[in-house]
């Protein structure tokens, strides 16, 4: 089949990558491929660090995802960051928190073990003086600009700025947080601001978790950096960088963590995170002959990649699409009016 994919973030460029490896003619559409959603992510790939009370559906879909990035990454020469997540909280609190996702974790038949402050610092001798925390040894991470950058490598020409004249049997519509009409009023844009330091603090492993009831996570690289956020504000403007987002991520941050007083401020970036109105994505067909939406990941794009690309690339091959991210689960009529 001939396939147009509108969108070269993370989603999109799998999804061609998949279709490409199932012999389909395949042309990705994208003035700025890789700039999006997918330039700012972290790349936490953390079903545990990300289960959420009503979404034990997702997180099945995040767990079976999480289990194809060891070969996916291995494919395109990507390291993965396999030190597991630290889970930690500074006050009571905090405390609460992290004792309620053990909890949660728990009713998915994951057993993990609340540590106080001093089994933590042990851990993580970077660590502030934090009193609870929680080992999530399975989550794991991967630098999404390498994973896009290998992908685009992978995809060569057949990356694009301008759509084909040829038309083609196939549409996908990946564009994160901006569909065009009539699907736009599916997704939303929720505004994260995202930091990049660097300095040699000794982190070993991803750290999530609360200071004060303020979310952080703080994600190493293997060359000195370390990715800050956990902003999440709806909005109706463009995606900027905030003066108080800023300062509520690097309090946080150094509270957690305060060897970071003395590193590198490199990067401040905001993004919209493509939200849905349940929480889950859109793959699947829309019900519009031979458009499809590999669109709405939320706070997942990375973590879901391999396993959008599986299932869109079996929905345009004609397979049913999972109902639980089947995209006609919402009325497109909005727009059509």
């Amino acid at each position: 089949m001939r396939v147009h994919v509108l969108g070269a973030g993370i989603v999109g460029l799998a999804c061609a990558v998949e279709l490409v490896e199932r012999g389909h003619d395949v042309t990705v559409v994208d003035r700025a491929p890789g700039s999006g959603a997918s330039h700012a992510a972290a790349g936490m790939l953390s079903p545990a660090g990300e289960a959420w009370h009503g979404e034990s559906a997702l997180h099945a879909l995040a767990v079976a995802s999480a289990g194809l990035w060891s070969p996916y990454a291995a494919g395109l020469g990507v390291p993965l960051h396999d030190s597991g997540t630290l889970l930690v909280g500074i006050d009571a609190g905090d405390r609460q928190e992290v004792e309620r996702q053990a909890e949660l974790l728990a009713t998915h038949g994951e057993q993990v073990e609340v540590l106080d402050g001093r089994a933590a610092r042990a851990l993580e001798p970077s660590l502030g003086r934090v009193t609870a925390a929680a080992v999530l040894a399975h989550d794991r991470a991967v630098d999404p600009r390498a994973v896009v950058a290998a992908l685009l490598a992978a995809l060569g020409p057949r990356v694009v700025a301008q759509r084909p004249i040829v038309g083609p049997d196939a549409t996908v519509i990946a564009t994160g947080a901006r569909l065009p009409a009539p699907y736009a009023h599916l997704v939303r844009g929720v505004r994260g601001e995202i930091l990049r330091l660097r300095g040699d603090v000794g982190l070993t492993r991803v750290l999530r978790g609360w200071v004060r009831g303020e979310p952080v996570y703080l994600v190493p690289r293997a060359d000195g950096e370390l990715v800050v956020g956990a902003t999440s504000e709806e909005h109706d403007g463009p995606p900027v960088v905030t003066a108080g987002g800023v300062r509520r991520l690097l309090d946080a941050a150094t509270e957690l963590v305060p060897g970071l007083d003395r590193a590198e401020l490199c990067e401040a970036l905001a993004r919209d995170r493509p939200g849905t109105p349940d929480n889950r994505p859109l793959v699947g067909p829309t019900g519009d002959d031979g458009i499809f939406l590999a669109a709405g990941h939320f706070r997942h794009g990375v973590l879901l990649a391999p396993l959008t690309a599986r299932l869109l690339a079996d929905a345009v091959e004609g397979a049913a699409p999972d109902p639980l991210l089947d995209p006609r689960r919402f009325s497109l009529l909005e727009d059509r009016c």
